[in-house]
């Protein structure tokens, strides 16, 4: 073999050898080349392709801004809940009747007049007989009428737990008819004189001295009653 007998020269015997074996070489390497590719595929070039269109069609979709920065349209807002604070329910209590309009000339209410008692001294000694005042007020800013008739003025006097001690009609009742207009502004004095006695409603108990100590006296014209006020007796 690597001495090449024939009439031809040697060399043409040798590049006839590399000829032939340059051909058994590009016959493997062609062979080669045919097995790598049918072990490959040709659908993995296309997967390969097809994952990069994908992910550059993804890109171009979706901004880098929109993947970190949720858009406003998917934001929810939540909604404020209803007012807790109940609808204001409308008055419906009816209106006090309106006052009646003072009349010049007209009766004197209770409303129109004062009643107060005024005792000549503050303080008096038991057995005395004080002058009791009672006065009676138009404090209205009309004139009107009302009756002061004797039997409907009277003068009580109570001990401090508000027992009653005496009274200006027990023992002698008056009777008048007096009745007479009170300009506006105007009082009236109707004084009474007190024993200095107890008395009851019939005059039929013992009459005596009260003790010492601090009373009450209370007035009243008819239905209107009076403040009280303080008498010392001592």
């Amino acid at each position: 073999m690597l001495h090449p007998v024939g009439p031809q020269p040697a060399a043409v015997y040798w590049r006839r050898r590399a000829v032939l074996l340059g051909l058994v070489v590009a016959v493997l390497v062609g062979g080669g080349w045919l097995a790598v590719a049918a072990a490959t595929g040709p659908g993995s070039d296309t997967s390969v392709a097809a994952a990069a269109t994908r992910e550059a069609g993804s890109s171009a979709a979706t901004p880098s801004l929109e993947q970190v920065v949720p858009s406003l349209a998917a934001v929810q807002v939540p909604t404020p809940a209803p007012s807790s604070t109940p609808a204001p329910v409308p008055d419906t209590t009816p209106a006090p009747p309106a006052a009646p309009a003072l009349v010049d000339g007209g009766p004197c209410t209770d409303d129109m007049i004062s009643v107060d008692v005024r005792p000549s001294a503050p303080t008096v000694a038991v057995g005395d007989k004080p002058t009791l005042v009672l006065v009676v007020t138009n404090t209205s800013p009309v004139s009107c009428t009302r009756a002061l008739d004797k039997g409907l003025q009277e003068i009580v006097l109570l001990d401090g737990g508000g027992g009653r001690v005496w009274g200006s009609n027990d023992c002698f009742p008056e009777s008048s008819s007096d009745v007479r207009p009170l300009p506006a502004g105007q009082a009236v004095d109707f004084p009474i004189i007190w024993g200095g006695l107890t008395s009851e409603p019939t005059c039929t108990a013992p009459r005596v001295a009260p003790a010492p100590g601090t009373y009450v006296l209370r007035g009243r014209l008819d239905t209107k009653l009076s403040a009280d006020a303080a008498l010392n007796l001592t």
